[in-house]
């Protein structure tokens, strides 16, 4: 027999359990939204301070949403620090502009020590025709006339380029992440069968794969150590050398300005293939836009890619077998020659702020001509010009003759001021920067601060063997 109380107390449990059960789901729910919420900030802590730009990069490309929580850069990151007022005995601009290459009375002693590896291939003066040896299988000296400071003549000796070239067998690639100097060095390379991948190169060039910049001359080191082709590089070329080297089945390579949709101003390398005087084009190998129709290439005017060229110098790589040294040497003609090139371009960039007193970009060049000539103290004040004219930021993750020539005159302020825009502004992630940050603390006796400063710039490339000279140095 059921007891009644028993029956009723029953019903109240379970009308009671059903109460709690939908509140215990809710405080679950709850909950769990509360450790989503918790979850999706500490993520985007770690997104925006903790993963490294590429690594940042690679979310992204997943989840392009990721983009809206980066860090937004501040106006005072995207300027360089504008030089000090112009001394009253300094020499002026338009002294710049009015200079002879005869005057030397400005000349001053300063290091051998510039933006290229000690590796790449170096001069000596011999007999009067260029031309090219082997000295060891990794290595190349080109033996040429001394420089002089006459006219220079053109460096195109051999006749003039035919009226179209255009080069076939490479195989194109699309770069990983900031490694388009790595990937176009093996495109040119895949001209010759190289078959290797980007990674190869990239391991060699880049050990810290958030490196801002491969360099010319670190591209030419390892054509010439790691591979059996050989390669050269020097600044002030031009068009008609571009179209000499394709017709005559060599690959280049060069820098160039570069400005992607919704970026800034970067430098950028492209691998020419072509060229076609009738429609004034180059066909070139992009390893982050592609190869063009039909693969053929991508169609750069002229004047365009002169344009964007100008702003690094005009510098080339060039690529042969060793067998075609002497051809090679012969295309260059005077430019074989380290200071007879370095003349040539201050002399094209001189004519170019004659011409546009605003493009800082040819003042900025004048400085890297002189900074290779050692003329230190004009290089300063060419460089100083390009400042005023507000160059791109960016321009000292590429390019280091600004520090070398402030340095070499005694400018410290002038270094450490570059050096401070540089690490907020991405240059952390270039060895260069704490280089010359190192030099000027071991110049002011500050050695606890240099010593950590080299170790940084060796952190980020062991193989920076003028940070390890340097410690080396400090350490004895």
């Amino acid at each position: 027999m059921l007891n009644p109380d028993s029956n009723h107390q029953n019903k109240l449990d379970k009308n009671t359990s059903t109460l709690r059960s939908p509140s215990r789901v809710l405080w679950m729910l709850t909950v769990l939204f509360i450790l989503i919420i918790l979850g999706s900030l500490a993520g985007i802590v770690v997104f925006r301070n903790v993963l490294r730009p590429g690594q940042q990069q690679r979310v992204i490309s997943i989840l392009p949403f990721t983009e809206l929580f980066l860090p937004k850069r501040s106006d005072t990151m995207i300027a360089l620090p504008t030089p000090r007022a112009q001394q009253t005995n300094a020499i002026s601009p338009a002294d710049l502009l009015d200079l002879s290459l005869d005057d030397t009375a400005s000349e001053v002693e300063g290091s051998d020590i510039t933006e290229e590896p000690s590796a790449v291939p170096t001069f000596s003066s011999a007999t009067k025709t260029p031309t090219l040896s082997t000295i060891e299988p990794t290595k190349l000296t080109f033996v040429t006339p001394v420089p002089t400071t006459q006219a220079i003549v053109s460096y195109v000796t051999a006749s003039p380029p035919p009226g179209s070239g255009h080069l076939y067998g490479f195989k194109w690639l699309l770069q990983t992440w900031n490694n388009c100097g790595p990937a176009s060095i093996t495109i040119a390379l895949s001209y010759f069968g190289w078959t290797q991948g980007q990674e190869v190169a990239a391991a060699f060039l880049r050990p810290d794969s958030e490196d801002k910049n491969v360099s010319r001359g670190e591209m030419v080191n390892f054509v010439n150590q790691e591979t059996d082709i050989r390669a050269v590089t020097r600044m002030g070329g031009n068009t008609e050398l571009l179209k000499a080297f394709i017709s005559n089945d060599f690959p280049v390579i060069i820098s160039s300005g570069f400005m992607p949709e919704g970026e800034d101003w970067l430098g950028h390398y492209q691998t020419i293939v072509g060229y076609n005087d009738g429609q004034q084009i180059f066909y070139v190998y992009d390893s982050f836009l592609g190869t063009g129709e039909n693969g053929e290439g991508m169609r750069i005017p002229y004047a365009d890619l002169d344009q964007n060229w100008q702003q690094f110098n005009r510098d080339f790589i060039v690529l042969f077998r060793p067998k075609n040294e002497q051809r090679i040497a012969s295309l260059l003609g005077d430019l074989a020659d380290i200071n007879t090139t370095s003349e040539y371009a201050l002399t094209v960039a001189q004519n170019e702020a004659r011409a546009n007193p605003k493009n800082g970009f040819a003042w900025f060049n004048m400085g890297t001509a002189f900074v290779a000539l050692k003329r230190y103290k004009e290089a300063a004040q060419a460089y100083d010009q390009a400042r005023r004219l507000n160059i791109p930021w960016r321009m000292l993750w590429y390019q280091f003759g600004p520090y070398e020539s402030y340095f070499e005159t005694g400018r410290y302020d002038d270094v450490l001021a570059l050096v401070a825009a540089n690490l907020i502004n991405g240059g952390q992630y270039v060895e260069e920067t704490y280089y010359w940050q190192g030099r000027v603390f071991a110049a002011q006796g500050r050695n606890k601060e240099a010593v950590d400063a080299f170790r940084q710039a060796i952190a980020h490339n062991p193989s920076y063997e003028a940070a390890r000279a340097a410690l080396g140095s400090l350490e004895q």
